[in-house]
């Protein structure tokens, strides 16, 4: 019982040293040079950044936004749940798989997809000025609060779908229909019973969602412009434009304790989400459309979600594979001419180009991808397993929120803490080329655990116990038992990790080599650049990262082992 207890011990080793070492001393530092900011003392140091006019409207933006994009993400998401949790129909699968799509897209992908519909030179607008003979885009939609907030709709409502709707499927009929057959009106069984029932998974979905929206950056910077400014982009501006880190540190500690908080009461949340008064087989909870009038009004929703969700994709793709000829021929929709020129030039050798080729960006980021992966799985495996060990030990219920802690905490603040913190020895990574897959590890880690902890979960203790009298020794077991059953998970993690590392950019905005950029920070770039050729390789360059996310998902969904309140 000792040797059994020490080796479930063990297991929190390398997940302990990770967050210690590349999460909380990395923030603990930006601590310590908040305080450099004034020499009054921590309360003086929050005092004079919070006695800032600008700062003050920078929270209360970051706020405001985060707010009012929930608000309209629960506004589309909660109808769609409804739907998936309580009717069949034709490319249901599909459809579920298309929403799940925009939640793995990196931020750039998303705001280079809008900006190809709706953007200056937009399909949208393009075809305005040819039809209405135009000199001028007609729709302002790239540096607009609107910009912003259709970007986060589209990027969260798959989180309200995903965990309302499998929660919603889940509720056992049979309490509605009892209170129906009492005398209950359909709104008052809906008030009194189902929405109590969802109440937690809404709530916990609103909070992630806040939670997203409130730490958004890509979106924010490209689509927003420099007109809008959240506490994201705020540090991100202190610490590269002005050099400026002592404020840089103060707003990210100020940011900290705010989605620390939230992400301690989402976990509280999401624990009840497993402790639902009554849930049924979800199989049993759907019914087709039967009804003319239902099933004419839910086609139309659908087929309007499904167009939200693959419009832009398409007019990225689209954009990517077209040339407007000159520039004073651009606003001419008959000279659109089919191209692969942009692909073509993303590896051509030129000398004009900044830092580093295009190409360049493809060869980092999938070596990068594929470091995350193994240092996630070396680390997140571990953790997954001491969770989901029967009686787990106060070590395990301690850790547990512990390892949901980087969900919470920006990227931009943990690229700041890199900084700060990895520049003396042992710890100087600054010129690693393992500082940017140990700042993507940090961030994929939480979802690598929650991936693979519901598959652990469901092992059986029976069937470990019956290898061990048939002679098999724990590593027998292990080999031959637990790791066949979770291969699936592990592929949903491992998959988990590598589209989170492709598409990282706040932290990865900080700490990349020039010489090394990713592909996030390459598509940045080429947008920040003049001409139509750079444009075009923007667009090409998030079409290829679309695509491999798209992969990845599509990977996940074929793999995922659902689970009530996990991702």
């Amino acid at each position: 019982m000792q040797n059994r207890s020490l080796s479930a011990q063990l297991l929190w080793l390398l997940p302990i040293a990770f967050l210690l070492l590349f999460f909380f001393y990395p923030l603990s530092s930006i601590l310590g040079l908040s305080l450099e900011y004034s020499q009054g003392g921590l309360g003086s140091v929050f005092a004079e950044a919070l006695g800032n006019p600008r700062i003050r409207s920078v929270i209360a933006f970051t706020f405001w936004q985060a707010f009012l994009s929930l608000l309209l993400t629960l506004a589309v998401g909660l109808p769609a749940a409804w739907i998936f949790a309580r009717f069949e129909f034709p490319g249901k699968k599909y459809l579920r798989a298309l929403s799940a799509v925009p939640f793995v897209l990196p931020t750039l992908v998303v705001a280079a997809a809008f900006s190809a519909i709706l953007g200056p030179r937009g399909w949208i607008n393009l075809w305005l000025m040819d039809w209405l003979a135009l000199d001028s885009p007609p729709i302002v939609f790239m540096n607009t609060f609107a910009a912003i907030l259709v970007a986060h709709v589209f990027y969260n409502t798959t989180i309200v779908l995903r965990m309302l709707g499998d929660f919603w499927s889940r509720i056992d009929q049979r309490i509605e229909q009892a209170a129906k057959t009492l005398g209950a009106s359909s709104w008052q069984v809906f008030r009194q019973i189902t929405l109590p029932l969802l109440m937690p998974a809404i709530l916990a979905a609103s909070l992630l969602v806040f939670l997203f929206d409130f730490t958004s950056f890509g979106v924010v910077l490209i689509l927003g412009g420099p007109g809008f400014s959240t506490l994201e982009v705020e540090i991100y501006t202190q610490a590269t434009a002005f050099f400026n880190l002592p404020l840089a540190a103060v707003l990210s500690i100020i940011q900290i304790g705010i989605t620390l908080t939230l992400s301690l009461v989402y976990s509280r949340l999401s624990a009840k989400l497993s402790r639902p008064i009554r849930l049924s087989n979800s199989r049993g909870s759907s019914k087709p459309l039967k009804n003319l009038r239902s099933r004419a009004w839910i086609s139309a929703y659908l087929l309007l979600l499904g167009l939200f969700f693959i419009t832009p994709l398409l007019g990225l793709s689209a954009r990517s594979l077209t040339t407007l000829g000159t520039d004073r021929q651009q606003n001419d929709l008959s000279r659109t001419q089919f191209t692969v020129s942009h692909y073509q030039s993303l590896f051509e050798q030129r000398d004009d180009l900044f830092f580093a080729q295009p190409s360049r960006a493809l060869q980092v980021s999938f070596i990068y991808g594929a470091a995350t992966v193994l240092l996630t799985m070396l680390i997140g495996l571990p953790a997954a397993w001491g969770l989901a060990k029967r009686g787990s030990t106060w070590i395990a219920r301690v850790i547990d929120p512990l390892l949901m802690l980087p969900i919470g905490t920006s990227a931009v603040t943990l690229g700041l803490g890199f900084i700060v913190a990895l520049d003396q020895p042992p710890l100087d990574l600054r010129a690693s080329p393992l500082l940017v897959p140990l700042a993507h590890s940090l961030v994929a880690l939480p979802f690598v655990v929650r991936s693979l902890t519901p598959a652990l979960k469901s092992i059986r203790p029976e069937i470990r116990q019956a290898a061990a009298v048939l002679g098999a020794n724990p590593s027998q077991i292990l080999r031959n038992v637990d790791l066949p059953l979770v291969g699936k998970a592990v592929l949903v993690a491992a998959s988990f990790a590598f589209s989170i590392s492709l598409g990282e950019f706040g932290a990865t905005a900080l700490i990349a080599r020039p010489e090394f950029p990713t592909i996030p920070t390459m598509i940045f770039r080429l947008l920040g650049q003049p001409g139509a050729a750079h444009y075009g390789q923007a667009m090409a360059l998030s079409t290829i990262l679309m695509l491999a996310s798209a992969g990845a998902v599509l990977s996940i969904e074929g793999l995922r082992i659902a689970e009530v309140g996990e991702f």
